[in-house]
């Protein structure tokens, strides 16, 4: 079983566009991390300050690799984080 984390974020007024081009950065990093099975950002098409985040990992240690990451640290706890006005993050186990 695969272990999924869900990251709904919700942009600060004026700060959607800054979001974006974080992800568009991260994404082929993520993607390239030992232990990530999949990485797919979203942005709604109804509210452009709403971007969902599907993270699939071959385990929980890949997600907890990815959270001790430099590029997680100083993109997402650096300059998304601090822009955000909500964040949840679900987390999930793959039914094989």
């Amino acid at each position: 079983m695969a272990y999924v984390v869900i990251a709904t974020w919700k942009a600060k007024p004026g700060q959607a566009e800054h979001i974006r081009k974080v992800l568009e950065t991260v994404t082929p990093i993520n993607r390239a991390e030992e232990k990530m099975l999949h990485f797919q950002a979203q942005v709604s098409i109804d509210d452009p300050d709403t971007f969902v985040v599907y993270e699939k990992y071959v385990d929980a240690s890949g997600y907890a690799d990815h959270k001790a990451s430099d590029a997680f640290q100083s993109y997402v706890v650096g300059e998304v984080i601090p822009n955000l006005v909500e964040r949840s993050v679900a987390t999930f186990e793959t039914i094989d």
